[in-house]
């Protein structure tokens, strides 16, 4: 394992701290909780937006903590859930007369977090509701979960119910746009490398240098196949026969439509991508409103790249084309 560290069992705490002092005083750290919160919030005049998660799928969620996406983040270790007490804490401290939302990507750990922390909160008299979030259609139940997992799509809930929140919406109507995305957005993945959690010290998985792992976990879970590996076209086509019949997209459809790497796969590639899928959906009369190419939830510097599109309407476009402004700068 080669990578910058100290102790591996700080790797989590020295870039949360990292990350609040590059925000130049926009975010604030708790260490005792891995809490990033906005230094403004929280605000009686809107809902506050949490998520935890696990680490090691940076930028989420701790790296777009700010106006118009999330209010906090706290999350656990690499690929583990946050401790119940994480909840809680970050809850407390972001309690607002309108209420508080949590957003859960679909994995057993961050689930039974959420769901007691919320309890234990309930119980002290703070009104939160739960989204829960599941775009990805390559498997039902796998590893960690039941039901399918969330993966990639999760930004497009938090940028919708972020944008919405900072107009002013309250708790209820958070519920309805970001169950709305929800419904509208389907993602798959696929994997040609492993790769490797700092306190592990060796790969999740092995995998051969002539193979790919298709419809992979953020965590190294399995998907629906390995096999060969096969051109760019070929991959593309894996991924949108997957996902295209699953809401179904056809004929006439807007949607956003994202690229997002793992962490270990070239930006060129990711655009290489981005045109066949593009020209792919168009050959279906499959309308691209908005385009996202990067790494927005990736899995260390595991090489391969997730596809997710969401299906728009009016409402969401607004939503996504909503300013933003969180700590990652690239100018």
């Amino acid at each position: 394992m080669k990578k910058f560290l100290n102790d591996p069992k700080q790797f989590v705490p020295e870039f949360l701290e990292g990350i609040q002092l590059a925000s130049d005083g926009a975010l604030k750290y708790e260490p005792k909780y891995n809490l990033i919160y906005r230094a403004d919030m929280p605000s009686d005049s809107k809902v506050s937006i949490i998520q935890g998660s696990g680490s090691g799928h940076e930028p989420a969620h701790t790296m777009i903590v700010g106006k118009g996406m999330l209010d906090a983040a706290c999350p656990g270790d690499v690929f583990a859930g946050p401790p119940v007490d994480f909840v809680v804490e970050t809850s407390k401290l972001m309690n607002s007369k309108m209420g508080i939302l949590h957003i859960v990507n679909n994995y057993t750990g961050d689930r039974a977090a959420f769901e007691m922390g919320r309890e234990l909160c309930e119980a002290e008299g703070l009104r939160i509701e739960t989204l829960l979030v599941n775009d990805d259609v390559a498997v039902k139940d796998s590893t960690w979960t039941v039901g399918r997992r969330g993966v990639a799509g999760n930004f497009f809930v938090i940028k919708a119910v972020g944008a919405a929140s900072e107009k002013g919406a309250d708790l209820d109507e958070l519920m309805r746009i970001g169950n709305k995305v929800v419904a509208n957005v389907r993602t798959m993945g696929i994997a040609l490398s492993s790769c490797t959690p700092p306190t592990r010290g060796t790969p999740l998985f092995e995998i051969a240098e002539d193979e790919m792992e298709v419809g992979i976990g953020i965590h190294g879970e399995p998907g629906r196949q390995r096999t060969k590996l096969v051109p760019a076209t070929e991959i593309v086509d894996l991924l949108l026969n997957a996902i295209v019949p699953d809401l179904p997209f056809k004929d006439g459809d807007e949607v956003a439509l994202m690229v997002n790497g793992l962490g270990g796969t070239t930006i060129a590639e990711l655009y290489l991508l981005y045109g066949i899928a593009h020209k792919k959906l168009a050959a279906k009369g499959i309308k691209v409103f908005r385009s996202y190419v990067g790494e927005y939830c990736t899995s260390l510097e595991m090489a391969g790249a997730h596809i997710s599109i969401l299906k728009v309407d009016d409402e969401i476009k607004d939503l996504l084309l909503a300013p933003a402004d969180v700590s990652i700068r690239i100018f």
